[in-house]
């Protein structure tokens, strides 16, 4: 168990066993049952919002059942059990007509919980850009997840799981002006991410909107918006004869040339203590 009460191996996908990893561990003694459906629960704190369309689920529990049992928690009511994670198959159960279905019940707090539903709601195949990362931001930000743990635990890379966290630092007014526009491509919003200044990014959503440019277009188009930022100040010299050259740089962009000739008498002072020995070198 990792420190804040998650298996450290716990994965919800591409681990077609984890359920039996669960019901083997002795820490928390989950225990594999049937249980009634009219003694489940959904849980209140479940982060995810839309269900969506449960057409094809139930069409599947009709056919073949529940294969993927549910995990479970006792309710505070005596014989009552709130779901952790599958409220999905709990409610296509019910529209399919189910009397039971197969649960793991698990002893866990409910920090436990929250994190469990958390990351079952990003192994959604409908997620939404930002719902994705608002997702993966709570994970960062509750429970202390790193990156590369996010990674591990939901199956997906260091790099992809970097990329969705930043669509989490637009700017609120920002994403409002995506969702109306009907920006929901990640690729999109990461163009958009990747201008750092808030003007910029209100910009260049409006013009994505207008012209409803694709992600290249997009990436060709956001070159110029990013090189339009001021660029730091340089002085650049050298003699007809080409035997050497000076180039000066500044940290702003906007230089007297009271400024560059003070400059310059401070390097040729330099130059001339060398000269003198005052200055090793």
């Amino acid at each position: 168990m990792s420190k804040r009460g998650l298996p450290t191996d716990f994965k919800l996908r591409h681990d077609q066993h984890y359920v039996e990893q669960l019901a083997t561990r002795s820490v928390g003694a989950p225990i594999g049952r049937l249980v009634p459906i009219d003694r489940l629960e959904p849980n209140p704190g479940q982060p995810r919002v839309e269900i969506g369309d449960l057409t094809e689920l139930i069409a599947s529990i009709k056919s073949v059942g529940v294969l993927e049992p549910l995990l479970v928690r006792p309710a505070e009511i005596g014989g009552r059990f709130m779901i952790i994670s599958g409220e999905r198959r709990y409610r296509a159960s019910l529209a399919a007509g189910l009397q039971e279905l197969p649960c793991i019940e698990m002893h866990v707090d409910d920090r436990t919980v929250a994190e469990i539903a958390l990351i079952e709601n990003l192994q959604r195949k409908d997620l939404t850009p930002f719902e994705e990362s608002e997702g993966l931001e709570a994970l960062a930000t509750r429970y202390g997840y790193t990156h590369e743990m996010i990674a591990q635990r939901i199956g997906k890379s260091r790099s992809t799981i970097t990329e969705a966290l930043s669509i989490a630092t637009l700017p609120a007014d920002v994403k409002d002006m995506c969702r109306r526009a009907d920006i929901s491509s990640k690729s999109l919003l990461l163009q958009v991410v990747r201008l750092k200044d808030h003007d910029q990014q209100v910009a260049f959503v409006e013009r994505i909107r207008k012209q409803g440019m694709t992600r290249d277009e997009a990436r060709a188009a956001r070159k110029p918006e990013a090189s339009s930022r001021p660029r730091p100040y340089e002085f650049r010299y050298q003699p007809t004869s080409r035997e050497f050259s000076i180039q000066l740089r500044f940290r702003r962009a906007e230089v007297s040339d009271g400024e560059l000739a003070d400059a310059l008498r401070s390097a040729l002072r330099e130059v001339e203590e060398r000269l003198n020995g005052n200055v090793k070198g």
